[in-house]
């Protein structure tokens, strides 16, 4: 068999801030988790999204530090359209996440814009332009 790729992980500091966070983009993580070490939500193509704490990693994981500085990785979420990229944005400012890059218009055909997680993990939402 080939290895397929099943899940994208992401170690998180807080799992209550974390799963709102994800949540509010539309994830479905079960109730309860947000006391967990560990949660997981479906994604589209029978992907999963796995959530660990830092002390879950920690403890299958000998000497394992939470890294420092930015990270090197993102998730994006295709949006229905550039208003839908817009009014999200606005939308999870308002509940006090942080904004890394307001929407624009890139020059590769999408709207465009990033957040951050609450553990600094680059989130960016986008959607195709309308062909001009």
């Amino acid at each position: 068999m080939t290895p397929q790729l099943d899940a994208i992980s992401i170690i998180v500091s807080d799992m209550a801030a974390s799963v709102a966070f994800y949540r509010a983009l539309g994830l479905d993580f079960p109730e309860g988790c947000e006391t967990e070490g560990h949660a997981e939500a479906p994604l589209s193509g029978g992907m999963r999204l796995l959530l660990d704490t830092e002390a879950t990693v920690a403890s299958f994981t000998p000497g394992w530090q939470p890294p420092s500085g930015p990270g090197r990785s993102s998730l994006a979420f295709r949006c229905a359209d550039p208003a839908e990229v817009d009014s999200l944005y606005k939308e999870l400012l308002g509940a006090g996440y942080h904004g890394e890059l307001a929407p624009w218009d890139a020059f590769w055909g999408q709207r465009y814009a990033t957040l951050a997680d609450p553990d600094g993990h680059g989130v960016d939402l986008y959607a195709p332009l309308p062909s001009g």
